[in-house]
């Protein structure tokens, strides 16, 4: 599985980039994975503010509907429309074109898991 060094993740496997201020979110390779055919994506709206732990969209895939967490607090500023128009660009490629959502951050990031640690995560529950 897949967990690239330079990202920060979450317990719900949400993958972060964080540059200039601007957190960009996804889900990781073991929550793509793990849904399987991904068939819809609902990311929060452009212009909605966000607060990290909260439910702030959802995945669907053929076997279930997957809650997406914020990660991060902040205003959404950027939306994946391809990835909304073209779901099955999120399993394919999740930590590249199947990004989610960007949000310029209100605070700085608070419980976010090194790579190392999401590793012993998802191994844990493997």
């Amino acid at each position: 599985m897949s967990v690239p060094a330079e990202l920060s993740y979450t317990e719900e496997h949400e993958w972060v980039s964080i540059s200039d201020g601007v957190a960009t979110i996804g889900i990781t390779t073991y929550a793509a994975e793990a849904l399987g055919e991904i068939v819809f994506v609902e990311p929060p709206e452009a212009g909605a503010t966000v607060a990290a732990g909260d439910t702030c969209g959802e995945v669907e895939s053929t076997k279930s509907v997957s809650d997406i967490y914020a990660p991060v607090s902040g205003e959404v500023v950027d939306v994946n429309g391809a990835a909304v128009e073209d779901p099955e660009i999120i399993g394919n490629d999740p930590y590249g074109q199947g990004w989610l959502f960007k949000v310029e951050l209100s605070e700085e990031p608070q419980n976010l898991l090194s790579p190392e640690k999401y590793t012993q995560l998802t191994e844990g529950e493997g």
